[in-house]
């Protein structure tokens, strides 16, 4: 019982600092695959909200769309971590985010008593967005565009949708489809939608959910787990090619949101057991935070 005390202490402090703030929650598709483990995320997310603190969460569902997309005996291409989209993709898009993963998270936040409500950036032109240019370089050095088809990059989010959800209460529930001038669909990398999201409504964290620890040296020990970055060391780590793959989406989304004035941004392994509240309620926390700069010898919250 002492024990439990204790713990509920260590919260106090937390829940002072983050009552009234809000806070962006990226859930990636690893949590997403599992049912259980969904289902205390969600719980978490509920709590959280009724210490008050203004929950907007956006998702992804990379595999769901990946497992459907070989349904339908169409191959997945991704480059550098982003998925290539033609317009069949886009539909599924449609099915699989703004319609079936969407109503999955709203139905369980709202079954443990809370009040969410699903969008898409479609709806009301939440996200504004235009054809992404995507550059890369060549195994010869030389820069090259890459064509990804029907994916975007956001031009604009209109903050008054979000905020106006939280003001009554709700938990928006965000699926990260935008649109562009002509009113075509573009897909938009999860974990830029929620970083942009959050720097338009001013929030003071963005948590991104992933499949992996956080930033690591060696991403094959999780005993090399990076517990802070300021934004020029992990600018460091990506040139150096220590951050690589799909990580560089996350890492990108998460100095994008502190250069745009998001407090401080958080790379966490969704399926580790109530990791929101070990994050945001502990004074150790977990998984890798980036902040613009700061003392990096002990994880601030």
């Amino acid at each position: 019982m002492q024990d439990r005390a204790k713990v509920m202490l260590e919260a106090l402090p937390f829940i002072q600092e983050f009552h009234g703030k809000t806070i962006v929650i990226k859930l990636g598709g690893s949590v997403l695959g599992e049912e259980k483990m969904l289902d205390s995320l969600l719980k978490d997310v509920v709590l959280l909200n009724l210490f008050g603190m203004k929950i907007v969460l956006v998702h992804g569902g990379g595999p769901e769309i990946t497992e459907e997309m070989r349904k339908l005996k169409i191959k997945p291409k991704f480059i550098e971590g982003l998925r290539v989209t033609d317009e069949k993709t886009i539909e599924i898009l449609h099915e699989q985010l703004a319609g079936k993963i969407n109503k999955q998270i709203v139905l369980g936040i709202n079954q443990h008593g809370g009040k969410a409500f699903g969008i898409s950036g479609v709806d009301g032109n939440l996200i504004r967005a235009r054809k992404l240019i995507y550059k890369t370089t060549s195994s010869t050095g030389k820069e090259v565009e890459v064509d990804l088809g029907f994916v975007g990059e956001v031009e604009k989010v209109e903050p008054a949708i979000i905020n106006n959800l939280v003001k009554s209460g709700c938990i928006p529930v965000v699926a990260p489809i935008g649109v562009n001038g002509e009113g075509r669909s573009l897909n938009i990398n999860a974990d830029i939608a929620a970083a942009e999201i959050a720097m338009a409504i001013k929030a003071k964290k963005l948590i991104l959910l992933t499949d992996v620890l956080g930033v690591m040296r060696n991403p094959n020990d999780e005993k090399t787990l990076i517990p802070t970055l300021t934004v020029d060391e992990a600018q460091k780590l990506i040139q150096e090619g220590v951050i690589k793959r799909g990580m560089i989406p996350k890492v990108e989304a998460c100095l994008k949101a502190v250069q745009g004035g998001v407090e401080r941004a958080h790379i966490l392994k969704g399926t580790t057991p109530h990791v929101l509240l070990l994050e945001i309620l502990t004074k150790s926390g977990v998984g890798t935070m980036i902040e613009r700069a700061g003392k990096m010898n002990e994880k601030l919250k």
